[in-house]
Parts: structure tokens; C-alpha cells; sequence
């Protein structure tokens, strides 16, 4: 199989957490993967033999390329798509996975200027700006019928409805990442390309992140109807599922890999 015509995966953060394990799952079912990253050079080729590990599993022929690029910064933006297309002349699918700075943790009412705008720069506007310059390469790929079926996938967090009055900005940043997904549906859809966003819930970082008992133990007494902590995988295949075009009649969605906690319940 011609490399240059498997489905290419552009995905933000790739060479580490979900990043990396989406750009996993979807190399196990033959896409080739553009790994975004803002590490080492030695974390971004370890991550691609992963990938290509991952790959190796069943048996799939794929191509896995890496770039650097500070996604707050415009002209790095400019030049990842261009990577991109240098490197495989399409792109049939990007996955918005970079989880952008976390912030620090600041009551409301003392919340300041300088870390709303980390959050927001680093979260909101890096992946509106990336999602709207990939977004008009796809039509024009589509439009010279290179690819069909494009999706763009953004993984964004119950934060984006869940107030937590001590990480304002990382909500109100995520909330944009929501709205986010339905306007570029509204505009992509006469183009055939499909946009989703897969809300995530609690996911485990290991036992020695100081918040893992506290809410571990609401899980076990029933914060979420599905009662155990969400992991990678789950995140992965749920992005997997809008690849293989499983949920083609669908779009502006929000995909909800949460154990079940957006239910209302009484």
C-alpha cells in the first residue's frame, strides 16, 4: 500500500497522554500520523516508534512524521500545516488533543489578567486558529478531490460545563472550545467535512497525583454512574470510532467519554 494515500491524522500534543494514545489507536487501524509536538527531540522519536509499534500490532504499513510548533504562536502554526502537507500532501483528519496550560490555581475574585490570558492564548485561541487554518486546507482539498470525509476532533473537558471557581479560566477557556465545534460544523458541513468534540471526564494519572483519592473515592460512591476512572484508551477509541466514519451523519457533537457524569441526575 502507497504510503502517500493511507488517511493522514494530524494530532496536536501526540507524543505524550491522550495525544500519544490516540495517535496510537488510530496507527492500529492504518492512518498515518503528523505528530504535534513541544518537547525533546528524543520524546518526539520515541513517541513515533510507539507509534509505529502500535501500528506493527495488526499488521498496518503506515507513515509517522514529527514537528515542533508552539500552537500560541501564529507563524508556528502556519508552519505545521506546511509540515504536513510537505510531508504527506493531505490531511484528512486533525485531533485537537494538546490539553494547553493548566494554569495556576486562583480563587475568582482573585483571579488575574496575566493568567487568564496563558490559559485562554494557550487553550482556546492556539486551537481556534490552528482548527481554522487546517479547516481551509481541507476545503481546498476536498475541493480539488484529493480527500473526502474529513474530521476535525477536538478532546475537551467536562470543565467546559462543571464550574470550579479556583481554575476559572481553564473553564471559561474550555466553553470556548465547545461553542468552538459548533460554529466550524455550521460552516464546514457543505464541504463534507465533519466536526466533533469529545468531552472528557475524570481520567486516572497514577496514584501519586494528589487529588487521585479524593476522587476515587467519590467514584466509588457514585459520582459518575459508571463507577471506575476513565483511561486513555477510552478517549482514543472514541476518536477511532469518528475516524472510521462511524458516526458520519452526525456533526457538531459532543461525544461524552465521562462515565456518565453529565447525566442529571435526582
Amino acid at each position: 500500500m502507497d504510503e502517500q494515500e493511507t488517511r493522514v491524522a494530524l494530532v496536536t500534543g501526540g507524543t505524550s497522554g491522550l495525544g500519544k494514545a490516540i495517535a496510537m489507536e488510530l496507527a492500529r487501524r492504518g492512518w498515518s500520523i503528523f505528530l504535534q509536538h513541544g518537547e525533546a527531540a528524543q520524546a518526539a522519536d520515541d513517541a513515533a516508534a510507539g507509534v509505529r509499534a502500535a501500528a506493527a500490532e495488526t499488521a498496518r504499513q503506515i507513515a509517522v512524521s514529527t514537528g515542533s510548533a508552539d500552537l500560541t504562536k501564529a507563524h508556528d502554526r502556519e508552519q505545521l500545516v506546511e509540515q504536513v502537507l510537505e510531508s504527506f500532501g493531505r490531511i484528512d483528519m486533525l485531533v485537537n488533543a494538546a490539553a494547553g496550560r493548566g494554569g495556576q490555581e486562583q480563587d475568582l475574585l482573585e483571579m488575574t489578567e496575566d493568567v487568564f490570558h496563558q490559559v485562554m492564548d494557550s487553550t482556546a485561541t492556539a486551537t481556534v486558529f490552528l482548527t481554522q487554518l487546517v479547516a481551509s486546507e481541507m476545503v481546498r482539498l476536498v475541493e480539488a478531490g484529493l480527500i473526502e470525509g474529513a474530521r476535525i476532533v477536538t478532546v475537551n473537558s467536562i470543565s467546559a460545563y462543571t464550574t470550579s471557581v479556583d481554575h476559572a479560566p481553564q473553564c471559561l477557556a474550555r466553553a470556548a472550545l465547545a461553542m468552538m465545534t459548533k460554529l466550524f460544523a455550521d460552516r464546514l458541513g457543505e464541504h463534507g467535512v465533519n466536526v466533533y468534540e469529545v468531552r472528557v471526564g475524570l481520567l486516572t494519572t497514577g496514584t501519586a497525583d494528589p487529588a487521585h483519592a479524593k476522587y476515587g473515592a467519590l467514584i466509588e460512591q457514585g459520582l459518575t454512574p459508571i463507577r471506575r476512572w476513565g483511561r486513555p484508551g477510552d478517549v482514543a477509541r472514541a476518536v477511532a470510532a469518528i475516524a472510521e466514519d462511524l458516526l458520519d451523519f452526525s456533526t457538531g457533537d459532543v461525544i461524552n467519554v465521562d462515565g456518565g457524569f453529565h447525566l442529571r441526575r435526582m
